[in-house]
């Protein structure tokens, strides 16, 4: 029996060939489009195959790092307990698509939070960084000087903020531009 042919490449997909690279495939994830890199020599049908493999296996390991909107509630309420013990309980937290520049979100009328999904292959403690920025929210709506005070007793909040900051700014980098 022959092989079916390879489905034709997505439109979100960016290949990248280079004559320096030999042997290895790798892809990741920007934004919303997925970058494959791949040496120079393959033809059309292995680098259709390719993209469909290195498709499916960032797949797998987004899966495997998806938290949950419930399990996002949960660790609201750690951070919460631990960090900003008069903060309200937050009524919802959730991930959403649909937050291109801010990371999060906060509706203090109905103590609702939503966090970007860009967030879910980022470091945990970045994460956490966001929640308890959004959970200073639902006590203090502006961020003013005690806004920043709340946010702050977080031990990782400068390190999470100089990361964000790093994110922003490489994604508005023009690669051709070098």
């Amino acid at each position: 029996m022959a092989d079916s042919p390879p489905r034709p490449i997505p439109p979100y997909v960016d290949i990248r060939r280079s004559k320096r690279r030999k042997r290895t495939v790798s892809a990741y994830r920007d934004g919303e489009r997925v970058v494959v890199l791949m040496p120079d020599r393959l033809s059309a049908t292995e680098e259709a195959r390719w993209v469909e493999t290195m498709l499916a296996r960032l797949e797998k390991q987004r899966s495997r790092s998806r938290v949950s909107d419930e399990k996002l509630l949960a660790r609201a309420h750690e951070l919460a307990c631990r960090h900003l013990p008069e903060v309200p309980e937050p009524a919802s937290v959730r991930w959403v698509s649909n937050q291109n520049r801010r990371w999060g979100s906060c509706t203090p009328a109905d103590r609702s939070i939503r966090l970007s999904t860009r967030l879910q292959s980022m470091p945990a403690w970045v994460v956490d960084y966001v929640l308890i920025h959004e959970l200073a929210h639902l006590v203090e709506p502006a961020h003013n000087a005690a806004f920043w005070a709340l946010v702050h007793r977080y031990p990782k909040a400068e390190r999470a903020e100089g990361y964000l900051e790093g994110i922003s700014a490489a994604s508005s980098l023009n690669l051709e531009d070098f």
